[in-house]
């Protein structure tokens, strides 16, 4: 939601205990973010149900306090 572009990265490993996924990202402009490989957190676990290693995934992330909250996710196309 609020018009948050969509990042593209590649899924290394998920943690759906711990609510956290670690993806290869692109650059992320909306955060100036380079690209790198690290964990996210995710709003909600039922987004890590769709996805699995070495799925290529986009995804939009907000800030929240000093965290990184993945709030969609989805195999691209």
């Amino acid at each position: 939601g609020w018009g948050a572009e969509m990042a593209e990265g590649e899924v290394r490993k998920v943690d759906p205990a711990q609510a956290k996924v670690t993806l290869k990202h692109g650059e992320i402009k909306s955060l100036e973010m380079p690209p790198m490989t690290m964990v996210f957190g995710v709003r909600d676990k039922a987004l890590l149900d769709r996805v699995k290693p070495g799925d290529r995934v986009r995804f939009s992330v907000e800030k929240s306090g000093a965290r990184y909250v993945i709030t969609a996710l989805e195999v691209a196309p």
